[in-house]
């Protein structure tokens, strides 16, 4: 009797699985970011700040070049006593030094600036892609931007990039 139990759920249980429906969805979600008022807002700051540090920096090389052209001129005027001439040179390094860790600071807050100014607008964005996929009845919705796959079947997965999109308003 037992036997036969087991025997009837083995055939029986794969019917049910290939029974199951499976609902695949896909979207775009960079054509939908930057379509959200938010990114263009975290983008104009961006671009902003970016434009302060390139502006920095630049001072920065500015004064680095006239200071290295004046100790080129002294230089080869020859008149310049060899503590000086020494002086001018660790001078001219830490400048340098100064520079480029400026650079690398400048480049580490763009980073972590741009991380905080996206994030919220990543979690609004999935928010409303499992928002949809739920309404949907998806059972995965596969993202065309983040996740490189070489190939949809259009028959068999929905396109739901406009959904989304309308669920954000825009």
């Amino acid at each position: 009797m037992l036997k036969k139990i087991a025997i009837a759920l083995m055939l029986i249980l794969p019917m049910g699985l290939a029974a199951q429906t499976f609902k695949f969805g896909h979207i775009a979600s960079q054509e939908i970011m930057v379509l959200m008022p938010e990114y263009t807002k975290a983008m104009a700051d961006l671009e902003a700040l970016q434009k302060k540090y390139t502006e920095e920096l630049q001072t920065i090389t500015d004064e680095l070049n006239k200071k290295f052209s004046e100790f080129q001129a002294a230089q080869n005027e020859g008149n310049l006593p060899a503590n000086i001439q020494e002086r001018r040179q660790r001078e001219i390094q830490e400048m340098m030094e100064r520079r480029e860790q400026f650079e690398q600071d400048a480049y580490t807050q763009m980073r972590k600036t741009s991380d905080e100014l996206t994030a919220p607008i990543l979690q609004k964005l999935d928010k409303a892609i499992k928002d949809v996929g739920a309404a949907e009845g998806m059972t995965y919705i596969f993202d065309l931007s983040r996740t490189y796959i070489p190939y949809i079947n259009e028959n068999q997965s929905t396109d739901l990039t406009a959904k989304v999109k309308s669920k954000l308003g825009i």
